[in-house]
């Protein structure tokens, strides 16, 4: 069962994926593309041409699970690399956003604490 947690480091990737793409090939998409190991568990995230679907693949130990939700209208807000590589990484909270489809620019965050500024 998938669960969005924090604790997960969620991956989005920039490219067009072609949606007959299964398990294999979307973790071949993983490891070439993106250099990464699809079996950490981490969430993979990917969307079709029109941006109408999205897949999350994930790890969960003993296999692969694969989240897929077709809109009957609209698309998929897809956060852009600062960068120039192939993916983004974003946060359980902004994967929920995007699932919902609410506009990431228009929320405004307010002040929290984060021990990643610390260190």
């Amino acid at each position: 069962m998938l669960a969005l947690s924090s604790a997960c480091r969620y991956y989005f990737y920039q490219g067009i994926t072609d949606f007959r793409c299964g398990f294999d090939a979307l973790s071949g998409i993983v490891r070439s593309r993106l250099g990464q190991d699809p079996t950490t568990g981490d969430i993979f995230i990917f969307v079709n041409r029109k941006r109408s679907q999205i897949k999350l693949l994930h790890f969960e130990g003993d296999g692969f699970a694969l989240y897929h939700k077709r809109l009957e209208s609209g698309n998929f807000e897809v956060p852009q690399a600062t960068d120039g590589t192939k993916h983004t990484t974003i946060s359980s909270d902004e994967l929920m956003l995007i699932l919902k489809g609410i506009n990431l620019k228009s929320v405004q965050r307010r002040k929290r604490f984060s021990m990643k500024k610390i260190a």
